[in-house]
Formats: structure tokens, sequence, C-alpha cells
């Protein structure tokens, strides 16, 4: 099956009636039937599927002699932002699946161990935290601290894998895996509009972005919307709109070769009446920079004016980091190697997180981009062409072979 045919397959798991688009969070019933859908997949491609204690799912190609490490590892996620497109994540699994059963059609035998790698929400839509398995697996966020991460709804996430099947006590650092990989080929969708005003189908990434997520928790006194004096409020809604505005300031005024992003895409109001006013406002901030201080001194900006509009409110807020990525480079020699398999393709940097960015610190790792035409991601118009697809397949499938 090809993997425009694999998407159409997917296409209605998880579809989001209100928002459009999908809404796939790690284990919820979307997840779980995707899940299901990829381990069948891969079994019918003759390969072999096991899960680990992160939840990430591995899908095995092994030399006709038995596994050989270290191995070659492809694939993305199959999790969602809310109401997200088709194509960020899934694109890359099925591309990988494709890509593995044309080697295998073509009675190509590799010389070492192959892998197609499900992470485990990649996007951190359930609990908060970007590439929960990837970092979870090389140890840079503790299993002590993930296991205690609470969804919308309170649920732990110790007590969803544990509902699901997987021992919590096995979740964490797992250096013998990790061991295994030899090297990280992630496929994605191309995320912004870099590649079609060069006329190109594929890319290569050469950078991510340094990254992260922080709440701001701001605290008013909840009261009456009709009966409260203007000049008695203690509003957090109306300190959250300057810290909104606070924050696209801060990204403007951030020196222009920082290429400094910051947005607030996420706030819930407490208690969420029309006719009262808020006790608490909760909102997310997501900030983006070519450096790592860059992103520092963007969020000290933000907290700075959080906290000048909170106490002119007469407010508290309280700021928390929810997690941070230092700018990767990607890995120079493999992404050599995959040029020249490739012919020569563009190199171009990108400012979104992915698995294979948490895994460039530990072992070499590189991404292929698929034209997006319209530069759209995390929203129901993320597009690629059948035809881009297929180039991405068949790009992916001729790295794979190279480097096995």
């Amino acid at each position: 099956m090809t993997a425009p045919a694999m998407l159409a397959e997917i296409d209605g798991i998880g579809r989001d009636p209100v928002r459009g688009g999908h809404s796939r969070h790690l284990l919820d019933d979307a997840d779980r039937e995707l899940r299901d859908w990829f381990v069948s997949t891969a079994k019918n491609l003759g390969l072999e599927v096991e899960r680990d204690g992160n939840a990430n799912l591995w899908a095995w190609w092994h030399p006709a002699d038995g596994p050989r490490y270290p191995a070659v590892v492809t694939g993305s996620h199959l999790d969602s932002v809310p109401g997200g497109g088709a194509l960020d994540g899934p694109l890359g699994v099925v591309s990988a699946l494709e890509a593995v059963s044309r080697l295998r059609a073509a009675g190509h035998e590799p010389a070492r161990s192959v892998a197609v790698v499900v992470f485990a929400e990649e996007e951190g839509a359930r609990f908060g935290v970007a590439c929960l398995g990837s970092r979870l697996l090389t140890g840079v966020l503790p299993a002590e601290k993930a296991l205690e991460l609470t969804d919308a709804a309170g649920h732990r996430l110790r007590d969803v894998l544990a509902e699901n099947g997987i021992d919590p006590a096995g979740a964490g650092a797992d250096p013998a895996r990790l061991a295994r990989v030899g090297v990280v080929v992630e496929l994605h969708v191309e995320q912004g509009k870099q590649l079609a005003p060069l006329g190109r189908p594929l890319g290569l990434a050469t950078t991510i972005l340094a990254h992260g997520r922080w709440s701001l928790r701001i605290v008013g006194r909840g009261d009456h919307a009709g009966s409260t004096e203007l000049t008695s409020r203690h509003d957090p809604v109306l300190v959250a709109a300057d810290v909104i505005k606070a924050v696209r300031q801060a990204a403007v005024a951030a020196p222009a070769p920082a290429h400094a992003r910051a947005t607030v895409g996420r706030l819930t109001v407490t208690p969420g009446g029309t006719n009262a006013i808020a006790s608490e406002v909760v909102l997310w901030l997501d900030a983006r920079a070519e450096r790592d201080q860059e992103v520092r001194d963007l969020v000290t900006a933000v907290t700075a004016a959080a906290e000048a509009a909170a106490a002119a409110e007469g407010c508290t807020v309280t700021v928390q980091e929810e997690s941070f990525s230092s700018r990767v480079t990607f890995d120079e020699q493999l992404t050599d190697r995959l040029d020249r398999v490739l012919g020569g393709i563009p190199r171009i940097p990108t400012g979104a997180g992915h698995d294979a960015g948490v895994l460039a610190g530990f072992v070499p790792s590189a991404m292929i981009f698929v034209r997006n035409p319209e530069g759209v991601s995390h929203a129901p118009a993320e597009t690629a062409s059948d035809a881009d697809i297929s180039r991405g397949v068949t790009a992916l499938a001729a790295c794979l072979a190279d480097l096995t």
C-alpha cells in the first residue's frame, strides 16, 4: 500500500468535529486505534513489533541471519495537536512503512537492522511536554517527573500508562535500547514555506530553533460582573490580555538574527462564566529563537511585563517552565551522505521541534522534508501533493538502502 493510500485509510481516525482536522492524543481512543493500525500494518509487512516502556512502538526488519545493531531508525509520530493536520507525524510513519515495503519487494537485504518507530506524544497535547517518548527514552526527561504529569482532566501519566497495560516502573531512560540505534532519519512534512519558492519538492534539515514552553498562572479575585465597580476589580483576564500583547512585543523587539517567535495559543479561565469576573487565568507561552540565551531573554522580558501588569491590577503571577529544548544542529556527515544519495537538494532550517532533534543529542540524526505548498502546519489546511509524498518515499527508501 502506498503512503497516500495509508493516509487515506487512517484519515477518519480522530477527526475533530469542533476544531476541524484531527485530534489524536497519547493513549486516547484515536491514538489507540492508530497504534493498533500501525501494529497490524507493520506485521502484515513481515516486521516484528514491540512496545517499549515509554509507550513508543518499534517495528523491526532484521537481516536474514538475525538482529544486527546499531540499527537504522526511521519513522515519526501519530499523535497531533488539537485540530491538527493529517500529515504532521503520520506522513513520516506511513512513508517509512512504504519505503521498507519497497525495499523488501525489490529484494534488498539489509546488512543491519532497520526499525520503523512511532514515538509517543510528540506534540505534547495531552500531558504538556513535547517529544515525551523520545525525551523519556534518552533520559532527557526523568521518569519520576514525567509520571506525575497530568492531563486536562487530572489523569496522571502514571495511571494512563498502567490502564493501557504499560508498567510505569519501566518508563524512563533506556540505555540498552538507545545503544541499538545507530542513525536516525525522520521524514516530515515541511512546516513553513521554504521549498515551494525554490521549486523543490524535498529538503534536508540543518538546524532546529531553541524552544520551550512556559505556563503563566495569574491569580486575581473572582467577583460579580454586574455589581463590582471597575475600580474595585482584580481581573486576571485583563492581565492576561496585557501579557499576550507583551509576548508579541518581546518577540518583535528581539535582535533580528534571533528569528524569535513567541506565541500564546492556549489559555484557561476559571470559573469561565459570562457574568463572572475570573479568579484565575492560566496561559501557555511557546517561545523560540536561534540560540538558547535568546529564548531565555525573551521569556525574561515577558515575565517582567507579566509581573508589572499583575501588580497594576492587584493580581499575582507565577511563571513555570514546562519544557525546554536547546538549539539542534543535525549531524553534518549524515546529512552530507543523504545529500549525495539524493543528488543534491536544498538544506533548510526549521522552527519546529521533532523527535529526531531529541535523538540528535545522542546519535547521528537527519531529517528529510516534503514540500508543503502553502506552508500551513498544525492546522487542517496542512498539505503535500501525492506526487511529492511519493518523491519523499523514494528518497527515504534510497537513503535506507544506502545506510543498510
